[in-house]
């Protein structure tokens, strides 16, 4: 293939660059998209879903050890890591296959390959080789090739010993211990898989306290719930150094007030952020900013070169896939001259963490809402007075929502709980509607479910809550 030419072209495969593609098609633009290893991306190959596999297998492990608690009998239950894997594996195949096909029912062409920009609207794709497989030319580019795990010098991972998310989805062997770097949500759902299935876990983070970008009092609660469960955590701590051994890693660890521990654990897991996937493709030639390893963009997406735009983790956080497949949409929307495009909203973009129990949140914080000047009306109603969560064994938990005292308005809701992460879509709704507390104390929550639950964190909030 050389010398084609396309109406929009983008580079990267992932849950931004198939969602961009599949509505630029939609929109009768000729489009193709470059990739070079996987469709899907990360997220369906190596992150979102493969790993919500693995932590549906400790959910049903944790499930069939409590088997007594609802009146069954099951005994000596086990797991096999290697068909734990496989499953994980199989889910990831499955949904990159789904990609392809939807590729092909869309007409989008997609070449396999390395792409790098040759100048205004023309793209060199290489081969694994460093063959030149073809030139692509387009009117419009959007590059949205990811971003990759960060490293740390003197913790740099070997693949073996100290790993990234990628060796943790696949263990040859089931680690009898491990150290985890990095207490976002990648660091704490390795934490809640391989401690359910029975490791000793330890999690380090540099801040004060785990999942730090969420509410500080839900932050608390999963800290509390993870420590139960036997989870060592260290916060205010960074790792000083690593020692590798013949199968194990000794690490230091240094404390704030300048004290230092060591631990010996048999595999390290490193969960410190990402950088984006901005090297080898020309950006700087084309005037492209940079900034802390991310793509500098406007509200739509554009990055300053003509033509050329960016989305996804390769722009910066929040690093999540449908916050991607969001900037996809909106981008392609506005090269198309669609009226009514919305830029992207940060504050209506829900956060999840599939820990056990799950961590979901959407809008500010209580400090964030505070520090903005907010006078608030907060309201909590916890798991434990919910009927459903009862008869489901799980009442560990708390539905938080704030607003604004003087408006009503929904600026933040934090779930800690069951099914965290699915009930956090009805306040994802209500923010984007730009709902009040009316809207929401007039909705009717069908009985019995764990939905009640934000009904009654509503009504707590303006002092109206029923079942506490």
């Amino acid at each position: 293939m050389t010398g084609t030419r396309f109406d929009l072209a983008i580079i990267g495969a992932g849950p931004g660059g198939y969602v961009a593609a599949i509505r630029a098609s939609q929109l009768g633009m000729k489009t193709a998209i470059i990739e070079r290893e996987h469709l899907g991306g990360i997220c369906l190959n190596w992150g979102c879903i493969p790993t919500k596999a693995l932590l549906r297998t400790s959910e049903l492990y944790n499930a069939m050890r409590r088997a007594s608690e609802f009146g069954l009998a099951c005994d000596n239950v086990r797991f096999d890591i290697a068909r734990v894997v496989e499953r994980s594996r199989k889910v990831a195949t499955r949904l990159s296959n789904g990609v392809a096909y939807l590729m092909k029912k869309n007409k989008i062409a997609v070449i396999d390959g390395t792409a790098r920009l040759k100048g205004a609207g023309a793209i060199a794709v290489i081969g694994k080789s460093g063959e030149a497989l073809a030139d692509v030319e387009a009117g419009h580019i959007i590059v949205a090739t990811g971003a990759r795990a960060r490293t740390l010098p003197g913790l740099e991972p070997d693949g073996r010993l100290i790993w990234t998310y990628k060796e943790a989805m696949v263990p040859a062997s089931f680690p009898k211990s491990l150290l985890i770097v990095g207490s976002g949500a990648i660091g704490i759902e390795f934490a809640s898989f391989y401690r359910s299935l029975g490791a000793e876990v330890t999690v380090v983070e540099m801040l004060p306290r785990v999942l730090p970008a969420e509410d500080a009092e839900i932050s608390d609660l999963a800290r509390k719930a993870f420590t139960r469960q036997g989870i060592a955590i260290h916060t205010g701590t960074r790792v000083e150094h690593l020692v590798k051994g013949t199968d194990s890693v000794t690490a230091t660890l240094r404390k704030e007030d300048g004290s230092t521990a060591d631990i010996i654990a048999e595999r390290v897991i490193l969960a410190i952020g990402i950088t984006g996937n901005v090297e080898g493709l020309g950006l700087e030639a084309q005037g492209v900013k940079i900034e802390k390893g991310h793509i500098v963009v406007d509200k739509w997406c554009r990055t300053g070169a003509p033509g050329l735009y960016a989305i996804g983790d390769v722009v910066g956080p929040p690093w999540l896939a449908h916050k991607a497949s969001h900037e996809g949409v909106l981008c392609v929307e506005k090269i198309a001259g669609i009226d009514g495009v919305h830029p992207l909203d940060k504050t209506a973009i829900p956060g999840c963490t599939y820990s056990a129990p799950q961590v979901a949140s959407v809008g500010l914080t209580e400090e964030k809402a505070r520090a903005t000047g907010h006078e608030l009306k907060v309201g909590r109603f916890p798991y434990s007075a919910n009927g459903k969560a009862i008869a489901l064994g799980e009442t560990e938990g708390v539905v938080k929502t704030i607003f604004d005292a003087k408006t009503g308005a929904l600026l933040g809701a934090h779930l800690f709980g069951a099914e965290a992460t699915e009930l956090i879509q009805g306040f994802v709704i209500a923010k984007t509607l730009e709902t009040t507390e009316a809207e929401l104390i007039a909705a009717i929550f069908p009985h019995p479910t764990l939905s009640e639950m934000m009904g009654e964190s509503v009504l707590d909030a303006f002092g109206r809550t029923i079942h506490i």
